[in-house]
């Protein structure tokens, strides 16, 4: 993927003025984008946890519509995007294999919120997350990543319908190559948490 995508050039240093930190983590299913979000957000060299797909993960790790799938996150992925002058997000990308699904509930400790990252491809993977995130009772918004060979055509509210998504729950179309994109993605969900708070704030 041309490195232009990522927008590199525009990352900056913390502030000094920076003074309130979020953790935020990514989910979804395998090959979904959650480490080119982080990747392409972040403001600061990521880090990533990614290794050459083996022929150990033969039948174990499902590549079915992934042609081009060649390296996997085997813990997390971790990136920093400062909003405005005094919230920072530090962002979590999730593994999305199965054998690696046992990671999740201790990443999800400390959790502020969380995105759900979906391909409409293989929409069935991203049962799990929000069945865990609700399990949790961890705030998230849905990000369906449009990749450039999805002919599937599906609008938003039948992607809702298909993963069964309370209204309350943002969705949204995102492209996780692009910066101003996935900045977006993470706006929603901290716009999100605020309208939940000032919501429990308003309850007698």
């Amino acid at each position: 993927m041309d490195s232009a995508t990522f927008e590199s050039s525009t990352r900056t240093p913390l502030a000094d003025a920076a003074e309130t930190g979020l953790k935020i983590v990514v989910v979804g299913g395998f090959g979904v984008g959650k480490t080119t979000l982080v990747r392409s957000v972040s403001e600061i060299r990521p880090l990533n946890t990614e290794e050459i797909m083996t022929q150990a993960g033969v039948g174990v790790d499902e590549t079915t519509g992934l042609p081009d799938k060649t390296t996997t996150t085997v813990a997390f992925d971790f990136g920093r995007i400062s909003l405005n002058e005094r919230m920072v997000l530090y962002l979590f990308g999730a593994p999305g294999q199965e054998r690696f699904w046992f990671l999740w509930d201790r990443l999800f400790s400390g959790t502020l919120g969380a995105v759900v990252l979906v391909d409409t491809r293989r929409m069935s993977e991203s049962w799990y997350a929000i069945d865990r995130l609700e399990h949790h009772k961890t705030p998230f918004v849905v990000a369906v990543n449009r990749f450039d060979d999805d002919i599937s055509g599906f609008s938003l509210d039948e992607i809702r319908q298909a993963l069964a998504l309370p209204e309350h729950v943002p969705l949204i179309d995102c492209d996780a190559r692009v910066r101003s994109s996935g900045k977006n993605v993470l706006i929603t969900l901290v716009d999100h948490l605020y309208e939940l708070a000032m919501a429990r704030e308003m309850t007698p």
